[in-house]
Order: structure tokens, then C-alpha cells, then sequence
């Protein structure tokens, strides 16, 4: 009895709760409620039953965390126990046949409110509903509510769902346009009091559902007095529901405060045990963790088959330059996804994750439906958790690791399920900024604002110092923003995980290269004491063979910036780029992919992947092999280019490619390339694009003076990510000369990690 059998989180403060009560699902009607305690030392609290399933024998139970003891119910999980539920209690609500009825309901009043929008509907009504809420985020139920309604109308005070304005707006566009012949208002009291001044105007008799502070719920202690009419009622017995034109609304208010007071107090103190409670209970022996694994049985987890990712139509996408094409998971995939999850002790998944995230637990958060847990859990470890969730080979890193591949089954989907917790944090409002130090009085600076940087940054911020990004280009993000097209990593995902770095305090300067416009010492002499150079490989390779400086053959890195940065492929776009119909990109990683689909997306007839391995050879992953594909992409792999020919105005015309044959492995471990003799052909192409790697750009390395540099102008650093010059730490592509993202990031982490650890040992 009273066991919680599921658990959905509506918004930050709002949950729903089915818990077991098979005699009150029996006896339920529209409009009774139940008196709730959650725990010995709880106090009784009042929740209106919002749905109830006799067969099933469980009742809906919806609370907003506003007081410690609501707070206490709303960290209950499925199958805690709560003490005790009595109910039903209250007067059912009065459901005849009146015509057409508005039933509005405010924030958690939506609860309360669906069974009775369900009565009416039944009853043979026409139902108006009107749900609102200051922000989307607090719309709830909605799904439900359109079921039983004939019209639903949304109301958001900040307009970011619906219609901007107040419910009292959304009632009154109604009564203007139709006769209404009865008004239901749940919600908030001083909600409910303007609603009613507004009916009373318009003469529709209005009933309201009050929900006062009371203490046993049967009549016996007078806590839920009110006056209605000029007449003492209580509301546990004579209501909850009232002629709202009678209620003193005035008085009611009032009395809501009598222990407003104490309750700050006891909240303050409740959230600081509560803080110190969930930071105790994050390891893998937390109760939570130890009743998720024996709910559900190592042999049934492994049973579950791996969830397949949403994706946009090929026929569809191949056409749409900016629309993502991997869309997400739903809920309930994240949930069975998650479940999958062993929770293993050794844990190589953590092993596997360059930034060290601690996977189980965020996936662990998701199964028990605690997302926003999750995201905060994944913001501990990682400044751009939806930006990873979608690039980062998860299949080469962490989920490489995963117990299910030692079994022949596939790996959790560890990016599928970070890219939903980050993304679901974001689309409901609930960004957490993350914990931070106290601020230090010390300033560093990052030198480049793509992943290395912006990971080392958001630590930093995170370390209590004063972080300001210089960034050369005109948008903050560096490749993730130039080098990576929209259908992969939407720009305003980019921007969002921006934003929520500037929440910690960090600084952005745009249109400012370093070595340049500001020089090192300059910025060691305006008070920087850490310098981390992450100014990436911007400087594209070439094969050197003839006609590679013909027009229309380009580098991977001007093709996407233009497309990507620079929007050339818009109408209203200064830049120009070229469109052509046949096109060879030269290449195998993820670059050539990006660039390959883009000219798809451009309008090309014919797209070309040319690559002197075979397909298994090739670094790309896997999913943007398989989505080219399904585009309508060509491979021609085994295949290199040799030269390139062109027409009279200088520009490409043809390919001329060698075939080959794979001979033995190089110093990668990958078989190496041989031509085969005499075989070679000509292809007609009017568009080449070059990806065969990229080089460090110079211009910083080159303008530090006494920098040690390693091959090909990266900078030389020791372990700790430090170089030659002891405030100077570096990483990713500058560092590496080529990189994943996931990569670079750690490389930001252990950078702010170590300087920190410098820089204190400084003073």
C-alpha cells in the first residue's frame, strides 16, 4: 500500500506520482482529494486525486515542491513507500449537463482540474480549457487535457508557449466570442480571485477548488476555514469546491500566511540537509542506486534490446541543410535505454570517457527518471554535455568500453542518452549552473573559444578565477560552429551551451587573435596569470599533385566555413560558394562526411567520397558512414587522386583517380595503399573539396618568443599540459594537430586542473 510505482518530472518543481492505493482508486469521484504524510515526522498535506485507475489500483497524485513537506515527497522514487495516504475525502464536484464550460486551470491547478474536465466531457459538455502558467515549462498535463476537451487555449505570461498573457485573457477572449454557461478555476488563490472578479462581471457561475492549509482533513480541527458567502466553512467537508463568487478570497489569502514564515526557515534548513544528503548519496552504494540494480535483474537488463535513434527521412533531409538529422530520444526510449545499464562496479565506460564523466550515475539518474539530476551530473564533468552528446564517437571511447560488448550484445547507449539529458534540461527551462568556488581575485586568459577552450574555461569558472575567452572569429565557438554543418550540431545548441558558460562568469571577446591584436605579454601585463592556448589546426593540408589550385578546388575548412559560419547557401548572404553538380571530396573522416552531405544539401547530383583505403579503414564513424549512405552519397574507396584537369576559365573539370589495393599495415596499424598498375580513370567533376587532414594554424605559436614547438608548429607540453613557459598551458588540435572534440575537451580539463594547482602554488 502507498507504494510509488512510477514518477515523471513535469518541471523543476513539479512531479507526478502513481502510487499503489487500490481502495481510494475504488471509491475516487472528480474533485476528492487525499491527505498525505510522507514520513513519521511529516505533516499532513492535501493533493487532489488527478486520475485514478481502478483495475490497476493506483491513483495520480501531482505536487509542487514549495514547503519541506512537499519537498520531501517530490525526492520520493519509485518504489519508496509513502506513510501514509487517507482519502478520498471532500465533496465530489457537481457535474451535470450546463452547455458549454470553460474549465481553466493554473500551474499544478491543470492536476486537479483533468478529472473534472474529464466529467464534463462525459456528461455531454462542450469543455473549454485554458491552461497556464508563468513559462512553457509549467504548462502541465496538457496531452491529457486535449483528450477530454473540445477546445484547449495556452496562456504563458512570458509568451514562450501559447499566447502571451494572464488565464483571466484566455477566459475573457472566450466569453466575448460564445455564450459560456458555467467557468471551473483551479489554480493559485489569487488566480482563482481574479478569474472570479472577471466571471462575476460576465454573471457565469464560477466554482473554484481551494486548496488551504489543513491539518487531519475530516472536519475535526478548523485549520481550512474560510468564508463563503458571509457563512464559516471548511473546506475538507463542505469542499473543496465552492461558488467562487462567494469565497472571501481576500481573507483566505491571509490566512495561507500564517506559517509563511517558519516555513522559509524550515526549507532553508531542509535544502541544506537535503544538499548534504544528495552529495553523500552519489556513489554507486547510495540506497537509490542499490534498489534500481535489484529491481531489475542483470540477465533482464541484458535482455533489453538497444534503442534505435529518431532520425529524419533521407529522402526528406538530403535536402535540408539546417534541419538535425538525428532527432532524439522520447522518454520512455531514455528510461529503457537507460535500464540497460548494468551499474557496474568497475565501471570501464569512466575508464573510456576522456573527461571523465561518471557515466553510471547520470545514466542511473535517468532510469529512475531524475533528468535534470542526470544533466547536473553531466555538467560536473563536461562544459558542453548536448554539443558531445551528438559529435563525440562514443562508440570508439566510452561505450567501447561497455560490459554488454564482452556478451555479443550492443553497448548502452551512453551518447544517446547524454544528448537526451542535456537536451531535455535545456527545452524545459531547468539549466542548472553548476557549483562554483568562491571568486579568487585572479584572472586567466583562453586563447580560442572551440571545445578545448571552452572546457577549460567553464572549469576554471567553475576553480572561482576570472575567465576571459579571446576568440579570432566573429562567432564564439570555434569548430563546432565553422566546422560542423547545422544538420549535425544545430548552432543554437552551440549557443545555448555558450550561454550557460557565461552564467558561471566567463568572458567572451570576439574578433581578437591573439599574437596579434594582443600579444601574450601583454596580456601577462594586464594581470593575467595563466594563458591556455587552444587556437585549434585551422591550417588545411594538401596532397601537392597538378591542378590542385584550380578554381573550385577547396579546402574542407573553407568549404564548411563559408557554407557553416558564413551562410553562404542563404539568399540574403554576401558570401558566395560554389554549387556544384558533380562533386569529389577527397577524404575519409568525419570532415569529408560533413563536406560530402553539405553539397547533397547544396544541390548536388552527384556526391563523391574518394578514399584510397577501403570503407573499413575509414576514420569516420560509423552513423555519418551509414546516414551518407542512405543520402545517396558515393564511395568510391581504393580510389586516389592523382591530378586534376580544367577548362579554358581555369577551372576543375575532371579527376583523374588511381586505383588501389590494400598492402600491409603502416605505422598506424592500418593497411597501407598500393597502386595498382595501369588502372586509372577520368571523372567528369566541377567541384573538388580537400579533407585530408589539417595542420596547427601558426600564428600564436609563432608569436610567443621562447615557445617550444614540436612537428608541424604545434606546441611541445608535458604531461600536466603545461609548455615551455610556465603560465602557458595548451591543448587540443594545437597541441595534438588533430583531435575529436571529446579529446580536446579533456585536454581543457587536465589543462585547468594542473594550472589551478600551479597557480596556487604562487602564492
Amino acid at each position: 500500500m502507498n507504494e510509488i510505482i512510477a514518477k515523471e518530472q513535469f518541471s523543476e518543481n513539479v512531479f507526478m506520482f502513481k502510487v499503489k492505493a487500490p481502495l481510494i482508486a475504488r471509491s475516487r469521484k472528480a474533485g476528492n482529494f487525499v491527505i498525505v504524510r510522507v514520513d513519521k515526522h511529516g505533516e499532513r498535506i492535501p493533493l487532489t486525486i488527478a486520475e485514478a485507475d481502478r483495475k490497476e489500483g493506483t491513483i495520480m497524485l501531482v505536487a509542487q515542491r514549495v514547503g519541506v513537506s512537499s519537498g520531501k515527497l517530490c525526492d520520493l522514487a519509485v518504489g519508496d513507500v509513502i506513510e501514509d495516504v487517507v482519502g478520498p475525502l471532500g465533496k465530489p464536484t457537481d457535474i451535470a449537463r450546463f452547455g458549454t464550460v470553460v474549465c481553466a486551470g493554473g500551474g499544478v491547478g491543470v492536476a486537479p482540474m483533468l478529472p473534472i474536465i474529464q466529467a464534463l466531457k462525459a456528461a455531454g459538455n462542450r469543455v473549454i480549457s485554458i491552461l497556464a502558467g508563468r513559462t512553457r515549462n509549467l504548462i502541465i498535463m496538457e496531452d491529457l487535457v486535449r483528450k477530454s476537451s473540445d477546445e484547449v487555449i495556452i496562456m504563458t505570461d512570458d509568451g514562450s508557449y501559447g499566447q502571451k498573457g494572464l488565464v483571466t485573457q484566455g477566459i475573457e477572449q472566450v466569453l466575448r466570442r460564445e455564450k459560456v454557461d458555467r467557468c471551473f478555476a483551479i489554480g493559485p488563490a489569487v488566480m482563482m480571485k481574479f478569474v472570479c472578479l472577471l466571471t462575476k462581471k460576465y454573471e457565469i457561475p464560477t466554482d473554484v477548488s481551494l486548496n488551504t492549509i489543513m491539518v487531519d482533513g475530516t472536519g475535526m480541527c478548523g485549520a481550512c476555514r474560510i468564508t463563503v458567502g458571509g457563512q464559516m466553512k471548511f473546506v475538507c467537508v463542505d469542499g473543496p469546491e465552492f461558488d467562487g463568487h462567494q469565497v472571501d478570497f481576500d481573507e483566505m489569502l491571509k490566512r495561507m500566511k500564517a506559517f509563511g514564515e517558519q516555513e522559509k526557515a524550515d526549507m532553508a534548513r531542509y535544502e541544506a540537509d537535503r544538499s548534504e544528503r544528495e552529495a553523500a548519496d552519489e556513489s554507486r552504494e547510495a540506497p537509490w542506486r542499490t534498489q534500481l540494480r535489484k529491481a531489475v535483474s542483470p540477465k533482464e537488463r541484458m535482455a533489453i534490446e538497444r534503442c534505435s535513434m529518431n532520425e529524419l527521412e533521407a529522402s526528406v533531409r538530403r535536402h535540408r541543410l539546417k534541419d538535425e538529422v538525428n532527432r532524439g530520444l522520447t522518454l520512455e526510449q531514455a528510461l529503457t535505454e537507460a535500464r540497460r545499464c548494468l551499474d557496474c562496479a568497475r565501471p570501464g565506460c569512466v575508464e573510456g570517457c576522456p573527461v571523465g564523466i561518471d557515466i553510471p550515475r547520470f545514466v542511473k539518474n535517468i532510469e529512475r527518471n531524475h533528468i535534470a539530476e542526470a544533466a547536473r551530473t553531466l555538467k560536473e564533468y563536461s562544459a558542453l554535455p548536448a554539443v558531445c552528446g551528438r559529435v563525440c564517437p562514443q562508440e570508439k571511447q566510452c561505450e567501447s568500453k561497455c560490459l554488454h560488448l564482452k556478451t555479443g550484445r550492443q553497448a548502452v547507449a551512453i551518447g544517446y542518452l547524454e544528448r537526451f539529458a542535456a537536451d531535455w534540461e535545456r527545452e524545459h527551462d531547468m539549466a542548472a549552473v553548476p557549483k562554483t568556488q568562491p571568486h579568487n581575485g585572479r584572472k586567466v586568459a583562453v586563447v580560442g573559444s572551440g571545445p578545448a577552450g571552452l572546457s577549460f574555461a567553464g572549469d576554471m569558472a567553475k576553480l572561482g578565477y576570472s575567465v576571459t575567452v579571446f576568440e579570432a572569429l566573429h562567432e564564439i565557438g570555434g569548430v563546432l560552429k565553422y566546422g560542423i554543418p547545422e544538420y549535425r550540431l544545430p548552432n543554437r545548441i552551440v549557443d545555448a551551451e555558450i550561454e550557460n558558460l557565461e552564467k558561471l562568469g566567463v568572458t567572451f571577446v570576439k574578433d581578437c587573435i591573439i599574437g596579434k591584436t594582443i600579444t601574450t605579454d601583454q596580456l601577462k601585463a594586464d594581470g593575467y596569470e595563466g594563458i591556455f592556448v587552444a587556437s585549434g589546426a585551422g591550417l588545411p593540408n594538401f596532397m601537392n599533385i597538378p591542378g590542385e589550385n584550380l578554381i573550385n578546388v577547396l579546402s574542407s575548412n573553407e568549404y564548411l566555413t563559408r557554407v557553416n559560419l558564413m551562410d553562404a547557401s542563404s539568399d540574403d548572404s554576401d558570401t558566395p560558394v560554389p554549387m556544384g553538380k558533380r562533386v569529389a571530396v577527397i577524404g575519409g573522416g568525419n570532415t569529408a562526411m560533413d563536406s560530402v552531405r553539405t553539397a547533397l544539401r547544396l544541390g548536388a547530383e552527384r556526391a563523391m567520397i574518394i578514399y584510397r583505403r577501403s570503407e573499413a579503414e575509414m576514420p569516420a564513424r560509423a552513423e555519418e558512414v551509414k546516414h551518407a549512405k542512405e543520402e545517396g552519397v558515393e564511395f568510391l574507396t581504393l580510389h586516389n587522386p592523382l591530378e586534376y584537369h580544367g577548362d579554358e576559365q581555369g577551372r576543375v573539370n575532371e579527376i583523374v583517380l588511381q586505383k588501389m589495393q590494400l598492402g600491409e599495415p603502416d605505422a598506424s596499424g592500418r593497411r597501407s595503399p598500393v597502386p595498382i598498375e595501369g588502372a586509372v580513370e577520368t571523372l567528369p567533376v566541377d567541384l573538388v573539396i580537400v579533407s585530408v587532414g589539417v595542420s596547427p594554424n601558426p600564428i600564436v605559436p609563432r608569436s610567443i618568443e621562447g615557445l617550444e614547438l614540436g612537428r608541424k608548429n604545434t606546441i611541445a607540453v608535458n604531461d600536466d599540459m603545461r609548455s615551455s613557459i610556465p603560465y602557458i598551458y595548451a591543448g587540443g588540435d594545437i597541441v595534438r594537430g588533430g583531435a575529436t572534440v571529446i579529446l580536446a575537451m579533456g585536454d581543457g580539463r587536465k589543462a585547468a586542473a594542473r594550472m589551478d594547482e600551479y597557480l596556487r602554488s604562487q602564492h
